[in-house]
């Protein structure tokens, strides 16, 4: 099948949605489907067999795009559009395949072709809102409430990326038929035993320094502050415990420092900022206790996935960002509160053997539930339901 695929995101970039896309891709043209992606005139040019990448202009005065709602995208998916409608008018196409807002777009063109469309929903775009600090843009949000009405109800079917998006299409349109796909095939690659070594001589750090480590984005949502609030007290009950933070803008990883000093963390905190994905397995390595402490959202972050095949043991808030994967016998769960993480952090730090159970019954959760066989598998059961077929049945398969 040959699929028009509208991704308004720079591809590619190593974040969320654009990872998640290209393994997307990768699952589709590994089953022997073709895809002409239309994106934004950002990011690396990637290459697969049976994919193109068809670039939109680009605005005067922009040159980059920022993580979540951003007004720079307004003109970028003016001009995404203008792209889109020129390939749909010019070749020909089994179904329309829209990730976030570009559904907006696809089930547009979808029906001018003639053709299913299927809604690739990374999230709940009213919901993004709250979680980048939008709150008060009431009419913002009643705006995307009613595109993702739209989106979803003109889609053949859907494809979400954790158990509460399934909730909020159910609410929307309870008899379209939802995928689950978990996005375990975008989080990265497990770590190689012993490459941590390096990592911890390049902190400066030795072989007996417990290491909490975090990896991911610097945003609003990430529960930084609850983090670095927890490392006070993790501090003071062990005395040679690091944090080091993976990631972050320059701009925010300066604000973060900054935050750290007036704490008095200045020497207990270290910043590495943004590294390529391929080191991160090694920091992965390097980790006694691995954080995620996401304080609002209900979107699984992406990082759990990696963390989970890691087999490190995991410190993460007790809510359903978190839960919906992860319960006691594969975390150590926190309430999202300074206390409540740091007492979990101390526990897996001081009990060795209780966080290597952890740890492993973890990485058996990621190989037994979230393979990359697995994922092209859903990923085949989605274009079959798109394509009004009854879809086979498939081991953790259709929500």
């Amino acid at each position: 099948m040959h699929l028009l695929m509208i991704a308004p995101e720079p591809f590619f970039e190593p974040r969320g949605t654009p990872f998640s896309e290209f393994h997307r891709i990768r699952a589709l043209t590994s089953l022997g489907h073709t895809v002409d992606l239309v994106t934004y005139p950002f990011g690396q040019d990637v290459t697969l067999p049976g994919l193109r990448i068809h670039r939109c202009l680009r605005p005067p005065f922009i040159s980059r795009v920022p993580i979540g709602p951003s007004w720079v995208k307004v003109p970028l998916d003016a001009l995404l559009t203008l792209t889109a409608v020129r390939l749909a008018l010019t070749r020909r196409y089994e179904a329309v395949h829209s990730h976030e807002e570009g559904g907006l777009i696809g089930v547009s063109l979808a029906r001018l072709l003639r053709v299913p469309h299927l809604y690739d929903m990374h999230s709940s775009l009213p919901q993004q809102i709250a979680n980048f600090g939008y709150e008060r843009a009431r009419w913002l949000r009643r705006t995307l409430e009613w595109v993702e009405r739209l989106m979803i109800r003109h889609s053949r079917a859907v494809i979400v990326i954790c158990p509460e998006l399934e909730l909020t299409v159910r609410d929307i349109h309870p008899t379209v038929p939802t995928i689950l796909i978990e996005n375990a095939a975008g989080a990265g690659d497990p770590p190689r035993e012993g490459s941590g070594g390096a990592v911890r001589a390049a902190l400066g750090l030795d072989a007996g320094t417990p290491i909490v480590l975090y990896t991911g984005t610097f945003e609003r949502y990430q529960g930084l502050d609850l983090l670095f609030a927890a490392m006070q007290q993790v501090h003071a009950a062990c005395a040679d415990a690091r944090l080091v933070m993976v990631g972050g803008e320059p701009a925010q990883v300066e604000a973060a420092r900054a935050h750290v000093n007036a704490l008095g963390l200045r020497d207990v905190v270290v910043f590495t900022g943004q590294r390529p994905q391929q080191d991160v397995p090694a920091f992965l390595d390097s980790a006694t206790v691995l954080a995620s402490p996401r304080s609002t959202g209900t979107n699984t972050p992406l990082k759990i996935y990696q963390y989970l095949r890691s087999g490190r043991p995991i410190v993460a808030t007790r809510l359903r960002t978190h839960t919906q994967v992860l319960d006691d016998s594969t975390a150590f769960l926190a309430e999202p509160t300074p206390e409540g993480f740091a007492a979990a952090i101390v526990s897996a730090l001081t009990n060795p053997t209780a966080a290597d159970a952890v740890g492993q019954r973890a990485r058996a959760l990621a190989e037994s539930k979230y393979s990359d066989e697995l994922f092209i598998a859903k990923t085949g059961v989605a274009v079959t339901v798109l394509m009004g077929e009854r879809a086979p049945e498939v081991a953790g398969g259709l929500a």
